[in-house]
């Protein structure tokens, strides 16, 4: 029998280390912000329990080649689909960096982003031993009729959540369809990683952004 495969959802990895060492040092003034905005609940649970947000890095020139990069490899991402980039700029609606807090029990729920094309992450400090990002089956169809899998610890067409581990400089792009967590941190390493979300919109409506 020929097996043909349609409505798959794509995700793309590329590790792009020649961003690490100047994202990383120019996004620590960010964590510190975040961090003080917080500093009474961090006294309060010893650094434990939370996700700290930046503002946002759309503006800052030290993330400037990087969202260059990122832009670029979106429209790729979406030319590659088939859909006519001809017609479409993009445009990134939030770009911003998140660090779990540094004794354990950090996460973020599934959620999406709205009205997204693109989302991504590029981590920045990450190991074997931190969270790792999940990303959840989108076609509410197949969720509804799952059966049970003959095994919860691989991975089939039938999964209905997959994860994956990241490395340092590891750049991972995918629908913003798509429902995403990050797993509970143990706290044994740093984990920091910038989050972006991208649209695209008619070209004769969107101004320069």
């Amino acid at each position: 029998m020929n097996i043909t495969e349609f409505f798959s959802t794509p995700i793309w990895v590329e590790n792009k280390p020649e961003f690490l060492k100047k994202l990383d040092k120019a996004s620590d003034s960010y964590v510190l912000k975040a961090r003080e905005l917080k500093k009474d609940y961090i006294k309060e649970t010893k650094d434990k329990f939370s996700s700290y947000h930046s503002t946002s890095l759309l503006k800052d020139p030290d993330f400037m080649n990087f969202r260059d990069y990122v832009g670029s490899k979106a429209w790729e991402f979406l030319d590659w689909q088939g859909f006519d980039m001809s017609l479409y700029k993009i445009y990134f609606t939030e770009m911003w960096i998140q660090e779990f807090s540094r004794k354990g029990g950090g996460n973020h729920s599934a959620h999406t982003h709205w009205s997204q094309n693109v989302s991504g992450f590029y981590f920045l400090k990450c190991s074997d031993k931190t969270s790792y990002p999940y990303f959840m089956d989108p076609r509410q169809g197949a969720v509804m009729t799952k059966l049970k899998l003959k095994s919860d610890d691989e991975i089939f067409y039938g999964s209905e959540l997959i994860h994956y581990k990241p490395k340092p400089g590891d750049l991972i792009i995918f629908p913003g369809y798509v429902t995403h967590g990050f797993a509970v941190d143990l706290g044994l390493d740093p984990f920091r990683f910038i989050h972006f979300n991208i649209q695209a919109g008619p070209k004769e409506v969107i101004k320069d952004v």
